[in-house]
């Protein structure tokens, strides 16, 4: 895909987001990629405040939420970044042609698919007692990452954030190294190694990193 961006007749929105949601963090890369940011404002959500308008804006109270000016919400992240593409460009985030668009999402499902196992995991540890763990399902969570890993490490998206695979595995990878809920890095050096080259290129990585 070339690296080009299209003219954009959208008007100001608010994300419904936190710094540290890693889906979040996916629409926000997307924004500074197609050059949005500026149209964009990111309001802190809390999903686990019943007062939060979040469960208004979106019934099943998930981030991200985009906030359009008319009022209107769309949500998750997969269906934002296809609108700021069907919306801005035609030649980056997703490909134009029909067998390249189903390929490119499956690769972003694939990574998406670490990052869910990964909330998962978390959340099995948040949410329950250490009495009620269930060993089995967070065996059955990590062979998700650990498989998807393998399959990425075997077809590594392009070190480009130009592309929306590349955008959901630098998110995915991030999580993983903040919540740490498996060690990965030293079984895929050549995922770790994709992450900090990608790191160097482009600053959007670091600019949209989870708080430390």
């Amino acid at each position: 895909m070339k690296n080009t961006i299209a003219p954009t007749t959208l008007k100001p929105m608010i994300l419904r987001a936190s710094l540290t949601s890693p889906y979040g963090r996916k629409v926000r890369i997307a924004a500074h990629v197609l050059g949005i940011s500026d149209l964009i404002n990111v309001v802190h959500a809390d999903t686990l405040d019943p007062e939060d308008t979040v469960r208004v804006e979106n019934p099943l109270g998930k981030l991200p939420t985009l906030l359009l000016s008319d009022g209107r919400s769309i949500f998750d992240s997969r269906t934002i970044l296809e609108f700021f593409h069907d919306s801005v460009s035609s030649s980056m985030l997703l490909p134009s042609d029909p067998l390249g668009k189903a390929l490119m999402r499956t690769q972003i499902a694939l990574c998406d698919g670490i990052t869910d196992a990964s909330l998962l995991l978390v959340y099995e540890g948040r949410f329950r007692e250490n009495t009620t763990y269930s060993d089995r399902w967070l065996s059955h969570q990590r062979g998700k990452i650990f498989r998807a890993l393998d399959k990425v490490s075997n077809d590594l998206p392009p070190l480009s954030l130009a592309y929306g695979s590349s955008i959901s595995l630098v998110c995915a990878l991030g999580y993983l190294d903040w919540r740490q809920p498996v060690e990965w890095r030293i079984d895929y050096p050549k995922v770790a190694d994709w992450l900090k080259q990608i790191s160097i290129l482009d600053p959007a990585v670091a600019a949209t990193a989870i708080p430390t």
